[in-house]
């Protein structure tokens, strides 16, 4: 079965023609540029029909086997199956797959674990730590006592040491792993000594890597973590949305925190086009993309590196890069803009120990087009030609247009 934006917008057109040239012109854009956010990617079309399937109009408010609703017989199969499969996947005991988005599911973690006012210690956010681990405009900040942990200033690293004393002095009643921006694995197995140490829950936040862990790319913090907080898009190149793993004996706190306390009814169109996704990342061929994602970061962050640019901890372990562009002559927000407007679309994002805004950008989304080494030289001079001001910027659009047509994210 193939999907096609295309042929979406086919249909769309007859109803409403301003929406489906809307819809086309996406698909032009994605189609003509260079995604590099590092949190998207291109889902498979078995992704797509799901998502545009007649599981969109059911409501299924509860779990399958006990609904608020009548006629679930189907979608509980379904959400069945996202179950079994995400839990095969990743060896864990349970999994809860209904969260909407990332941050509902760190939030669901939050509320099974934690009452408003405990301390949780995590990842600051000047170095890579997420809205939701303690950002005093998100509901972290706002509910939970948070203390930031950092970086090691010299090599970008995580301060384990830093972590220690910090979980020493204060005792948190949680401990989070996890970053948008920190390019380099984390060391589950310490962060669980420190949490045994100090009587804390761990909570493993791998909305990035864990796309990277379901193809064996990246360390799994299920076997650490009392819950791990993760995305369904991303590299799993599943549609957005969010779940939840942990051990059995928390899988009842965890349901009840995501429905009833934060959410409602699930959507099952939703949970389907999860429930692809886990079988495709069980296959071989999501194992040797996995490896290949990271293959293609570590050969774009040195190719950057040679072109002047600072990148941060010297290189990365995943699909991740972030980078200071200062030595080229353009800050990060400057850099993001002229890139834009080459066609090269990523983000901006905080650079350790100082001000200064950096570039981060991941290589997800170019693997799952079929790039390799080839591109990823071609990318790193392209960007840094782009930064310097030396590359025109009709011609550099073109250049960018050209290459990434020769790899369509929907062929045909």
């Amino acid at each position: 079965m193939s999907v096609s934006p295309v042929l979406e917008a086919d249909v769309l057109r007859r109803q409403d023609p301003e929406l489906a040239e809307i819809l086309l012109g996406e698909r032009e854009r994605q189609a003509s540029t260079l995604q590099m956010i590092a949190a998207e990617n291109f889902t498979s079309p078995a992704v797509l029909a799901a998502l545009g399937s007649p599981l969109a109009n059911k409501y299924a408010e509860g779990y399958p086997g006990a609904r608020h609703h009548g006629g679930c017989e189907i979608v509980d199969v379904a959400e069945r199956i996202a179950v079994d499969r995400a839990k095969t996947l990743f060896g864990a005991e349970h999994a809860n797959v209904q969260s909407h988005s990332g941050s509902s599911a760190v939030l669901a973690a939050y509320a099974a674990l934690l009452r408003p006012g405990d301390t949780v210690l995590a990842l600051g956010l000047p170095y890579g730590g997420h809205l939701t681990h303690g950002s005093p405009a998100n509901f972290s900040g706002r509910w939970f006592d948070f203390v930031p942990y950092g970086v090691d200033a010299e090599t970008g690293l995580l301060d384990h040491d830093q972590v220690r004393t910090l979980a020493r002095n204060h005792r948190p009643k949680a401990i989070v792993c996890g970053s948008i921006a920190y390019p380099r694995h984390i060391d589950y197995a310490f962060f669980r000594e420190v949490a045994d140490e100090v009587g804390a829950y761990l909570i493993a936040d791998a909305a990035h890597p864990i796309g990277l862990v379901a193809g064996r790319a990246a360390p799994n913090p299920v076997p650490y973590a009392d819950i791990v907080c993760a995305t369904t898009h991303k590299v799993l190149r599943g549609p957005r949305g969010g779940m939840i793993l942990c051990g059995s004996e928390l899988a009842e706190r965890v349901d009840r925190a995501v429905f009833p306390f934060t959410q409602g009814g699930a959507q099952m169109h939703t949970i389907a086009a999860k429930a692809v996704a886990f079988g495709e990342a069980a296959r071989p061929a999501f194992t040797a993309y996995a490896h290949q994602v990271v293959a293609n970061a570590r050969l774009l962050a040195a190719g950057l590196a040679d072109e002047g640019l600072v990148v941060t901890t010297g290189g990365t372990d995943t699909h991740l890069i972030t980078a200071d562009p200062a030595p080229l002559g353009v800050d990060g927000r400057t850099g993001r803009g002229r890139l834009a407007a080459a066609g090269i679309v990523l983000d901006c994002c905080a650079l350790p120990h100082g001000d200064a805004r950096g570039l981060r950008l991941g290589t997800a989304a170019l693997t799952t087009q079929g790039m390799g080494e080839k591109e990823m030289a071609h990318i790193a001079a392209l960007m840094a030609g782009v930064l310097r001001g030396e590359a025109d910027a009709v011609r550099a659009r073109e250049e960018v247009r050209e290459l990434a047509g020769g790899f369509p994210p929907y062929p045909g």
